[in-house]
């Protein structure tokens, strides 16, 4: 992917040259040398400005679109307006809606990098785009939910020792929490706090919080000791003895806990095994339906919409809705009122 890199308005030499007029030669050199570190800091903030797992999809993309265009004996940037066309074109044929509509995205935001304007806004470009899109849809595939009786089957059938005392934590906060898999395995121990009616979780970052507002949110105790996500993580705070850093660690074959972090893959992990461990399938389940399971139950419990939206931390009450719709199926339904 470019990577937009800042570079002094004048050369080293230039710098010190004009430096020498109102200062000794050895300010003049600081002064030089200062400036290029000034630079450097401006590009590690660049480089801040997007997510890590931004930046390695925008890595993706760009590398598979130069690749595209170094077979076709083609400029990828500046690209021209029909290149794209027949890219997009191309990679129809192979990648979903949303894929295709990331790598648009990416093309586009390499060009206003290296200062081009985007071919994506040509009239060319846009006509394609929307052929692919009415051809071949826009509806996404949504990971499906884990209800509370998914979790129940999930936590009874965890290993033993404490990577199962970790997955139950692991398990049953992301879901009480509604919480994405980033917002998991960010948690460090001194975000947790007990209180009287549960634990108060300190979200220091998010997908929709990049530059770290942060937020809080409530995990009450649960009414049965084996689905208690409360007890859950005060259990494996306590037997692996974790004072600070993170709170989700690694668990080695021999039962020892890691100082490392987890990743956020290693949820998604931990949900399918759970699940199959419970003889369910794994198919259509990730890290993901953790919080999708707890909006829908929620959802099919009653709860309002501001309700769950508090606890999900959904910046947009339409995307969530969107489970909302998923769980009021058959609550309410009008065909199960009409004598059939």
């Amino acid at each position: 992917m470019l990577t937009l890199t800042f570079t002094p308005a004048m050369s080293p030499e230039r710098a010190n040259l004009q430096a020498s007029r109102t200062s000794s030669p050895k300010e003049a050199k600081h002064h030089a040398e200062r400036f290029e570190d000034i630079g450097s800091e401006a590009d590690r903030y660049v480089e801040k400005s997007r997510a890590p797992n931004t930046r390695r999809a925008q890595r993706s993309d760009w590398k598979d679109f130069s690749s595209w265009c170094a077979k076709y004996a083609r400029s990828p940037l500046p690209a021209a307006p029909d290149t794209v066309a027949y890219y997009l074109a191309d990679r129809s044929q192979e990648l979903k809606t949303s894929t295709l509509q990331r790598r648009l995205m990416s093309i586009s935001d390499a060009h206003r990098t290296a200062g081009f304007d985007s071919p994506t806004k040509s009239a060319q470009v846009k006509l394609v785009w929307a052929g692919i899109r009415r051809d071949k849809g826009v509806a996404q595939n949504h990971k499906k939910p884990t209800l509370t009786k998914h979790i129940r089957e999930m936590v009874e059938h965890l290993p033993q020792g404490l990577l199962g005392v970790r997955d139950r934590a692991l398990l049953l906060l992301g879901f009480a929490g509604a919480m994405r898999r980033s917002e998991l395995v960010g948690i460090d121990a001194t975000d947790v706090a007990l209180t009287d009616e549960g634990l108060v979780v300190t979200i220091r970052k998010s997908k929709t919080d990049q530059v770290q507002e942060g937020r809080t949110l409530g995990i009450p105790y649960g009414e049965h000791e084996g689905t208690c996500p409360v007890r859950a993580v005060l259990a494996w705070v306590d037997q692996a003895a974790i004072l600070e850093g993170p709170l989700f660690r690694s668990v080695n074959k021999h039962g020892h806990v890691m100082g490392t972090r987890l990743s956020d893959r290693t949820v998604a992990e931990v949900v399918k095994r759970s699940l199959v461990a419970a003889g369910h399938t794994a198919r259509g389940y990730a890290a993901h339906s953790l919080r999708a399971g707890l909006i829908t139950q929620a959802a099919i419990a009653g709860a309002s919409d501001r309700d769950i939206q508090d606890q999900s931390g959904h910046k947009s009450l339409l995307v969530m809705r969107r489970y909302i719709r998923d769980g009021s199926l058959f609550r309410q339904n009008v065909a199960a009122k009409v004598g059939l």
